[in-house]
């Protein structure tokens, strides 16, 4: 690894603060370099984290955490702010099992002030902080850093009305770096444009600004020529007339990558007692020629070559791609079909249907409750929309499902991607709680595929239902399937092997694990069923009937919480049945980062636990009978 000799001596955020201001430059170098490495060999949130460099190291210097907050939206931007507070050496191992997280953690630092992972929270959380501060007597700054991107959440607009009307010295940073995963979208992301276009303003500034302090006069007078200043701003830049008119002081736009500007800004507000708005311009990917090139790649990444910025060629085609493929085929047939995604067009595999049929594809920003919504009006209208969310952001639309599209059994199409773990990303981001909160709504549909020619299968199937529906699949590449792109049979499951005293009924990604399981047993002379539950809802009684009298003991494996999951919905069916259920799923407790396959080794859900718990388990049932 290259030696980073400023770096390394920033064991706390003082060793930070103490360093000469000489040394901004190349320490800011020293950072951008060690991050891509990092990045390259773990996979991260890279090109949001380059552009925020000197802002972050700006912070700091003006702000003194912990006791003032600084509180990161997403914590997409966070890493800078990991290392200037003395995880360095952690940082080695960052989103790995025992490392640094790549996002905001209470629990990691006292430095971070609140959690982070989702968009749209910075404000609130930072509202809250000050609040607390003046019922409680405490001091402390509270400083909420939000990108471009978070603003096109309906939270932060909540949040910033509140704020603006509260009259507490709420210090609100914009990032503005044009992107949020995606290109920004949206109505917010217009009014910052125009205001980040006034090259005139800021030419003139600069250049105001440089001369001035070139004389003595000029130093004496700058001071009183302040108001003149922000009357030519306003003349020049009107459209910060929003920001002023929710209750905010507008201060920018301000060169994010110019820490000279940016801690005499800071400095500044500090002192104010009311709010106030810091627009930072920045370059998402500084740094980094291949970052800058293409953000939205670099945006979340795996592991890549630094010289060449390639990442390794993938050998199957992932689930995303297999749905976006099956959709855009489906919008060629149906012109009733649309899709909508929140801000992320090619994490969810649609960047090809909006090429193709960009009249019928609509990405709404960070604003997941509004997508839903939205698509249950294009139903009740005569549309097929498709919704493609991560399962984490779906939790969000909680109640726009059950109000707005179960209760009027509209047919809108829910596709859950990364559904169940996904590994590096962590806790924040698993998509464990989908079946548990999407069972109990009424008139709602769940298909589990366990292979992408089943998902292939499924979208047909449900594109066809005069009711609402949702498509759960997991992060990566599920198996191809044998049976190509078979028709689906509504609501009924598949014996994928002969039913036994001791049966496996599993759902998803886990009907492989559960097959493979079933070989490794076979090999020893011992035999258990394994059923495919292609439906979580609903789920096949006559199939359930069917086992009662021939098996003892039913073993149920999701890729979801086994709090009222999958197996939970077995349990209770088969309570008054005779036949044992053992539920096998996402135990009840935070799931930290490491791979998917280590965290299925924690929740027992590789073979070899598998193996161990169904032997167990075929010892206790012969004993029974």
């Amino acid at each position: 690894m290259t030696e980073y000799k400023l770096l390394e001596q920033i064991n706390c955020i003082d060793d930070f603060k103490s360093m000469p201001k000489e040394t901004y430059a190349e320490l800011a170098g020293e950072i951008r370099s060690f991050m891509v490495e990092c990045v390259s060999k773990n996979g991260g949130h890279l090109a949001s984290n380059l552009g925020v460099v000197e802002l972050t190291m700006a912070l700091h210097k003006v702000f003194d955490s912990p006791k003032d907050k600084l509180i990161f939206d997403v914590g997409h931007q966070g890493y800078v702010h990991k290392l200037l507070t003395g995880r360095y050496s952690g940082f080695k191992k960052l989103r790995k099992r025992g490392g640094v997280s790549g996002f905001l953690k209470r629990e990691e630092s006292e430095h971070d002030a609140f959690n982070a992972g989702h968009a749209s929270t910075s404000v609130s959380a930072a509202l809250g902080m000050l609040r607390a501060n003046k019922l409680m007597g405490r001091e402390g700054h509270v400083v909420a850093v939000i990108g471009d991107g978070s603003l096109t959440g309906g939270m932060a607009f909540e949040a910033l009305d509140d704020a603006g009307r509260s009259k507490l010295p709420l210090i609100v940073v914009i990032n503005d770096n044009e992107m949020a995963i995606s290109g920004n979208v949206g109505a917010m992301y217009r009014h910052l444009s125009r205001i980040r276009s006034s090259k005139r303003y800021l030419l003139f500034k600069r250049r105001t600004q440089s001369n001035l302090l070139k004389t003595k006069l000029g130093s004496l007078i700058a001071p009183k020529l302040l108001k003149l200043k922000n009357r030519i701003k306003y003349f020049i830049l009107p459209n910060n007339i929003l920001f002023e008119a929710l209750g905010f002081t507008y201060l920018g736009p301000v060169d994010g990558h110019d820490m000279d500007e940016l801690v005499e800004v800071f400095n500044r507000v500090k002192n104010f007692r009311y709010p106030v708005v810091v627009h930072v311009l920045t370059k998402k990917g500084k740094g980094y020629d291949h970052a800058e090139n293409n953000p939205e790649k670099f945006h979340g990444i795996g592991a890549f070559d630094i010289e060449t910025g390639e990442t390794p060629k993938a050998t199957k085609l992932s689930n995303s791609k297999v749905f976006g493929d099956t959709v855009t085929a489906l919008a060629k047939e149906r012109e009733d079909i649309c899709a909508i995604t929140a801000a992320m067009p090619t994490g969810t595999g649609l960047s090809e249907f909006a090429k193709k049929f960009p009249e019928r594809f609509f990405d709404v920003g960070i604003a997941e409750q509004h997508a839903v919504t939205m698509a249950a009006g294009m139903a009740a209208s005569g549309m097929r929309p498709i919704v493609a969310i991560y399962s984490t952001f779906m939790q969000r639309c909680y109640d726009q499902i059950l109000h707005d599209v179960c209760l009027q059994r509209l047919p809108v199409l829910l596709a859950i991607d990364r559904a169940g773990l996904v590994g590096e990303d962590g806790e924040t981001h698993h998509g464990i709680n989908d079946i548990a909160y999407l069972a109990h709504a009424p008139n709602m549909t769940i298909y589990s595929p366990s292979t992408q020619n089943e998902l292939r299968s499924m979208l047909r199937d449900a594109v066809r239902r005069d009711m609402p529906c949702a498509i759960r699949y997991n992060r990566g590449s599920l198996p191809e399937g044998d049976d190509g792109e078979a028709p689906i049979e509504y609501g009924k499951w598949v014996v994928e092997k002969s039913l036994e005293q001791v049966t496996v009924i599993a759902t998803g990604r886990l009907v492989h694990r559960a097959l493979q399981t079933a070989l490794e047993l076979k090999a020893e002379g011992r035999e258990i069923g394994v059923i495919n539950a292609r439906f979580i809802k609903p789920m096949d009684r006559d199939l359930l009937d069917s086992l009662k009298g021939r098996v003892k003991t039913v073993v149920t494996v999701e890729d979801g919480t086994v709090v009222n999951g999958f197996g939970a919905m077995v349990s209770s069916y088969y309570s008054c049945s005779g036949i044992g259920v053992l539920t096998k799923g996402i135990p009840d407790r935070i799931i930290p980062q490491a791979s998917i396959a280590e965290q299925d080794v924690e929740c027992g859900l590789d073979v070899g636990s598998l193996k161990k718990m169904l032997t167990e388990v075929m010892d206790e049932t012969a004993g029974r009978c």
